[in-house]
């Protein structure tokens, strides 16, 4: 374990309250594309590990440490109107045990990057997985919900999306996946080697993840990194555009019951997107690796 890695984590999740946890994660995107293209070039570049997906601005630091912040801040704390607010800065409410708190949740989310990549040696996206598991662990700190949400309406409670949603994710993940897939494919075609082409999930990660800057000044633009970062994986790991299209459809329907099943009737946030990713790269690396 990099024991200053360890220490810088505390500041990068300290660095997600204070910018935000959606505004951390687009700057991740940001450096995810710049990172990605470098590599898709032939640069090696230190950037994506340490930086884009390290203790800087790492999802599982940076913006696991912002929404933990949140969740302490308006669970706890009444500094903030809504717990589930991944979109304001926390800066702003000038709280500072809200700061230690993120940067506390930082340095979790390292920890748990260590323990099932380098302790477990997890076949998943590590990030996406230790996303979940800080958030978890911050609901039931911080939360009184429970895991998945605790329903206080009248009748059964809808797990399920309505069927007008359902095939608008379908329509998503469709012409998201046709997208990914078939760029992957023309990239190979054209001579890009396969070695060059594993930086070819992370770029699209990062425009997915650079594109939420539309979603934080107040767009309804669609969350799609749970899509592209799997169907271009898969479709790389494959080369098949078939097999990238339907991994995106499925994941964007997964992305609704996620959201159905864990971040609704709750007060904290867990991300429905980190759950699909690290869930459909635990089945994508168990069949095609």
């Amino acid at each position: 374990m990099n024991i200053y890695a360890l220490i810088a984590a505390f500041g990068g999740g300290a660095l997600g309250a204070l910018l935000g946890s959606i505004p951390a994660f687009i700057l991740t995107g940001v450096l995810a594309i710049v990172g990605g293209i470098l590599g898709l070039a032939g640069i090696a570049e230190p950037t994506i590990g340490n930086i884009t997906f390290g203790s800087f601005l790492g999802p599982h630091i940076a913006f696991a440490g912002g929404v933990a912040a949140a969740a302490f801040a308006g669970n706890k704390r009444k500094t903030l109107g809504n717990a589930n607010d991944v979109l304001t800065p926390l800066y702003s409410i000038n709280d500072y045990t809200v700061v230690l708190v993120g940067g506390l949740f930082g340095v979790i989310g390292f920890l748990c990057h260590y323990v099932y990549g380098t302790v477990l040696n997890f076949k998943t996206d590590l990030p996406a997985i230790s996303v979940f598991t800080v958030l978890m662990i911050s609901r039931l700190v911080f939360g009184k919900t429970g895991p998945v949400g605790k329903y206080t309406g009248t009748g059964k409670r809808d797990w399920l999306p309505d069927t007008k949603t359902l095939v608008n994710h379908i329509v998503l993940g469709l012409t998201v996946g046709i997208v990914v897939s078939g760029i992957a494919i023309s990239m190979v075609n054209s001579g890009v080697s396969p070695k060059v082409m594993s930086m070819y999930p992370i770029v699209c990660f990062g425009i997915s993840a650079t594109s939420l800057i539309f979603l934080q000044t107040g767009f309804g633009v669609p969350v799609t990194h749970h899509i592209t970062l799997p169907a271009a994986a898969a479709t790389v790991m494959t080369g098949n555009i078939f097999i990238g299209v339907c991994v995106a459809i499925v994941c964007a329907i997964a992305w609704l019951i996620a959201g159905k099943v864990i971040n609704s009737h709750c007060d904290t946030y867990i991300d429905p997107p980190a759950t699909v990713i690290f869930i459909s790269m635990f089945i994508i690396n168990g069949i095609f690796v």
